[in-house]
């Protein structure tokens, strides 16, 4: 009989099945493994290679390992990915406490932006209307301007839960296709974009951080508020180019109503904003265009979405909106140098993005000396009838620190209520400066040259070059000087010898000499010719007067500067002046320039003596004027450009439109000019102690006083006096300033050196003499025939020793002119002749023989001599014993 198996030993015996099992399975495996890597290259480099065969490796994941090890990797992944992102919510869950309803509104209402001038003055407080809450609520807010702000801001906004994974990757797609940028965040990111991102989003839009951030923190923010409250405080954040972020601002600003009461046009105006809020800006004329077609894109997405009818789309997009937009001119209520603050405010929403400057609390402390620019502006008022005289209708003036380069005053028009011009800078605005560029062409000349070097007595003929000029070209009055030295040619702003300059140094040299010094942008983005050394591009009125502040600085350049400093509303500085300037000129050729400039001889020909705005009572200037016309000869632009060491300042008259002059004059720029710089610097910086009187510069090392052409003047260190045999002494005639010939008289005679030379341009020999002798042409003045002045003379006893001598004369071919008396040789009185009569002097007289003559000269030098002697007795008169005449 067989026994049967006890329990234990059946348990027993089912263990070891398994255990066998599990062992043959192992077994199995391991010589599977065997037999597969026995198949292997044995060479670990090709076994790699035949292990990634591509084929291997898809057999492999499509493999039920594959498939395991696929399922082990993602489970991995997640785990880490999900410790990841709790760990950044964690970290940047911290920084949802200020974005809370009520903070944000305190934060908005309570930030206002106050400009002032260098010295503390106020010049704007950029607080918006106060008569109206900034921040407002929900129901304060225009259900068609939510929809408008959704329809082309965030389409699926009440769908997702703050970020868009659709719109992220179609963002993707349209980028790496080449297509259109469409921005991937949702207006919930926007929101935080806003709060808490918005200098770091100007800095650097490609910032992956931020990105991180967004996206965590717009999660967060849906969790906690719903979507109308988000959709609020984004409207009550987002900038739409006005004085205020928030869509009470914008309505306010532009259309003098509030949120509430925005219909759909309007709604859709604001709504297109926020996407360049500076170009968009409806006072920003060149915006315009693109600002109706981004509106009418609005309007389209909101008919599409469903929000209005095709009927309220059409007649939204028919409604003439812009012509509805309040003036700029309302927002600016008690500003001070309106157009000063304004470009103030423009510059640093560039640099920091207009959300910061417009959200406010800032302190901007600028460069404008607010005691200037009153004299400034009243100047221009009480002189604006010299404009109107001569057919202008606007004026504009900048007056900039020489050492610094910043900004002391700025009037961009004569009236800014004015409603056509008023408003348009015309400081800012492309002009043509005229003759005012031409120092620019001289100072780029005066640089070292690999041939011939040029120095202010140089000579440069002023004569005809119209087939150089490739055009007619002419001086002001009509007429040519022959040779005459650079001081005399830009002295006296002759056209000819200016084009020679920019010729000879080369054009594209001179106008980069000029945009060195601080046009930026003369002649940019034109096609330019030699008229370009004349003034025919057009630059900005605050360049021009920092390039003139280039020369008064001695070759150092400063751009243009408005900030001294920018504070924040916890009084942190953002922003300081520093001092980026850099030599651009060697102060050999601007001590030259300013030489020229300041020399009341060398413009006597065209301006005058002591003539207004080029001479300052107490002030030692150098100043240059400016005109342009309209290519029919008629005046269109008149400048003067003035400079001290301390203080430069360019004044504009014109028109605001294409139209011309009616005449030239520059007496109303002449008068502002002399008011402003005179006041400026004795009233100003002498009593800050920034300037004394007749401030001027010291003579730079290496300027050199040499006679050349038979004129002496000043060279830079790099000229050499040219060397030749051509110097002879030619006899001119004092009187016409020609040659001498046989008909004139002795006494008109003077013997000077000439030297001859070749003109670089028109390669004709031309001879020179000094003082303005034109050694090419006789004297035309005088004829052999010409009638001679006649003089006779006498004595008379008048008292003891003495008598009174007395001349008769009569007048020849030219009016008299002077008449010499004289005793024993000297010359006792010399009298002015105003005609022919009698002219007498009395002199007493010592005991003995005495010589007593008269010679009358005239005007064309011309003389005639008449004598007598006479004792004088040591009693008392003696008669006279002899008389001669003497006829030249």
């Amino acid at each position: 009989m067989v026994k049967k198996p006890t329990r234990r030993q059946k348990t027993m015996s089912l263990y070891a099945n398994l255990t066998a099992r599990r062992k043959n399975t192992r077994d199995a495996k391991a010589r599977r493994k065997a037999e597969y890597l026995a198949t292997l290259p044995k060479q670990p480099l090709k076994r790699l290679a035949y292990r990634l065969h591509p084929k291997r490796v898809i057999k492999f994941w499509f493999s039920k390992q594959g498939a395991v090890t696929f399922a082990k990797l993602v489970g991995v992944g997640f785990i880490i990915l999900a410790i990841f992102i709790a760990a950044l919510f964690a970290y940047y869950r911290r920084e949802l406490d200020a974005i809370r309803p009520d903070e944000l509104a305190k934060r908005v209402q309570t930030t206002v932006s106050r400009y002032v001038d260098r010295n503390g003055v106020l010049l704007w407080e950029d607080k918006g209307d106060t008569k109206y809450q900034l921040v407002v609520q929900s129901g304060d807010i225009a259900n068609v301007m939510k929809q408008a702000t959704i329809a082309v801001e965030d389409k699926d906004y009440y769908k997702h839960g703050g970020i868009s994974i659709t719109g992220i990757i179609r963002a993707g797609l349209s980028d790496v296709s080449g297509g259109e940028v469409q921005g991937a965040s949702t207006l919930t990111q926007q929101l935080i974009k806003l709060v808490f991102f918005s200098q770091e989003a100007q800095a650097n839009r490609l910032d992956i951080s931020r990105k991180i951030k967004e996206i965590i923190l717009a999660i967060e923010v849906e969790r906690m508020y719903n979507k109308d409250q988000i959709l609020s405080m984004y409207l009550n954040e987002a900038p739409y180019g006005g004085r205020r972020n928030g869509v009470e601002s914008a309505a306010l600003t532009y259309f003098g109503k509030k949120a509430k009461d925005l219909n759909v046009a309007e709604a859709s105006l604001l709504a297109a904003i926020p996407k360049d809020p500076s170009y968009y800006n409806p006072y920003n004329t060149e915006g315009n265009k693109n600002l109706i077609a981004r509106q009418h894109k609005v309007i389209g997405d909101m008919q599409e979405q469903g929000y209005i009818t095709q009927q309220q789309a059409d007649e939204a997009m028919k409604y003439p909106i812009l012509d509805t937009i309040k003036p700029e001119l309302a927002a600016t209520e008690d500003i001070k140098a309106p157009h000063f603050v304004l470009e103030v405010r423009s510059q640093l929403e560039k640099e920091f993005g207009t959300k910061l400057i417009r959200d406010g609390g800032l302190t901007i402390k600028t460069t404008l000396d607010y005691r200037i620019q009153q004299i400034a502006e009243q100047q221009i008022k009480d002189n604006f009838k010299y404009a109107q005289a001569i057919g202008a209708n606007n004026m504009a003036l900048t007056a900039i620190d020489v050492p610094t380069g910043q900004v002391l005053s700025m009037v961009g028009s004569y009236d800014y209520s004015n409603k056509e011009y008023g408003e348009v800078n015309a400081a800012t605005a492309l002009l043509n400066p005229g003759s005012s560029i031409k120092p620019f062409m001289y100072a780029n000349l005066f640089k070292p040259q690999q041939t011939t070097n040029w120095g202010a007595g140089s000579i440069l003929a002023d004569d005809n070059i119209d087939k150089l000029y490739g055009n007619k070209l002419l001086n002001f009055d009509g007429k040519f000087r022959g040779s005459i030295t650079i001081r005399d040619a830009l002295g006296s702003s002759r056209n000819p010898p200016a084009i020679k300059a920019a010729y000879i140094g080369g054009l594209d040299n001179a106008i980069n000499t000029a945009r060195d010094a601080g046009d930026k942008s003369y002649c940019v983005g034109v096609d330019y010719g030699l008229s370009a050394a004349i003034g025919s591009c057009a630059v900005k009125q605050v360049e021009h007067v920092d390039a003139y502040a280039t020369l008064g600085n001695q070759g150092v350049y400063h751009p243009p500067a408005y900030v001294l400093e920018v504070k924040n509303a916890q009084g942190q500085s953002i922003k300081q002046w520093k001092d980026d300037s850099k030599r651009v000129l060697d102060a050999q050729i601007t001590y030259m320039l300013s030489d020229i400039l300041a020399d009341d001889n060398a413009r006597a020909y065209t301006f005058g003596r002591n003539a207004p705005g080029f001479n300052v009572p107490g002030v030692k200037t150098a100043a240059k004027s400016g005109t342009t016309d309209d290519g029919k000869g008629h005046a269109k632009d008149s400048w003067l450009m003035s400079y001290s060491p301390k203080m430069a300042v360019g004044i504009w008259t014109g028109r605001n439109d294409p139209k011309a002059l009616t005449s030239l004059s520059s007496t109303g720029n002449q008068k502002v000019v002399t008011e402003v710089q005179k006041y400026a610097h004795t009233q100003v910086f002498q009593k800050e102690g920034t300037w004394k009187p007749n401030d001027w510069y010291q003579q730079p090392a290496g300027i050199q006083k040499l006679t050349v052409n038979g004129r002496t003047d000043i060279f830079p260190a790099w000229y050499t006096k040219p060397k030749g045999s051509d110097e002879k002494e030619v006899t001119f005639d004092r009187v016409s300033k020609k040659k001498a010939t046989d008909c004139t008289p002795n006494r008109a005679k003077i013997a000077l050196k000439t030297q001859t030379f070749q003109d670089p341009i028109t390669k004709q020999n031309t001879t020179t003499a000094p003082d303005g002798y034109d050694p090419s042409s006789d004297d035309n003045v005088h004829s052999c025939g010409d009638a001679k002045p006649f003089v006779s003379v006498s004595a008379t006893p008048s008292g003891v020793k003495s008598y009174k001598i007395t001349a008769n004369v009569n007048q020849g071919t030219f009016p008299l002119a002077t008449i010499e008396f004289s005793v024993d040789g000297q010359v006792i009185s010399s009298q002015s002749v105003g005609g022919p009569g009698s002219y007498s002097v009395d002199h007493t007289f010592s005991s003995g023989s005495h010589s007593i003559s008269a010679t009358i000269i005239d005007q064309g030098m011309y003389d005639a001599s008449d004598s007598t002697t006479k004792n004088v007795a040591s009693g008392g008169p003696s008669p006279i014993i002899l008389s001669r005449r003497n006829f030249r």
